[in-house]
């Protein structure tokens, strides 16, 4: 698979102690064919450090971060915009950027809030398989 040089990609920063996330961000690299997407924890220097960056709170725990061209997309606009970036048919679902995202966000909202309940969460950040490496930033 090749992977696009890190100026070139679009990064996901995402909760690392959440098994959810973990599962998101596993997910996403093994449909991301063109290595368009690189990932880091929200809780690392870096991840801190371009929330900082990108006029966001450091303490942003409760949703995913996509920085993608200059911009930063939160919650369902950050995951849709992701399932248009992998390989099909994934992204079908990125149609849902039509409806309201005062909707989206409600849904997404209502997940976070519940994840670790239903998910459970790590006391750190795992660390990526050999595989992974070279699209984990932190």
């Amino acid at each position: 698979m090749p992977v696009l040089p890190n100026e070139q990609r679009a990064i996901l920063l995402f909760d690392g102690v959440c098994n959810l996330c973990h599962g998101a961000v596993r997910f996403i690299a093994e449909r991301d064919d063109a290595g368009r997407f690189a990932f880091a924890p929200l809780q690392s220097e870096l991840g801190r450090r371009l929330l900082r960056e990108n006029g966001l709170p450091e303490d942003t725990l409760d949703t995913v971060v996509l920085l993608e061209q200059g911009r930063a997309h939160l919650r369902s606009d950050a995951m849709l915009r992701v399932m248009r970036g992998l390989r099909a048919p994934w992204p079908l679902a990125s149609a849902a950027l039509v409806l309201p995202r005062f909707l989206r966000d409600a849904v997404y909202r209502f997940i976070a809030r519940n994840r670790y309940r239903w998910f459970g969460r790590k006391d750190s950040c795992p660390v990526p398989t050999p595989e992974q490496r070279a699209r984990f930033l932190a």
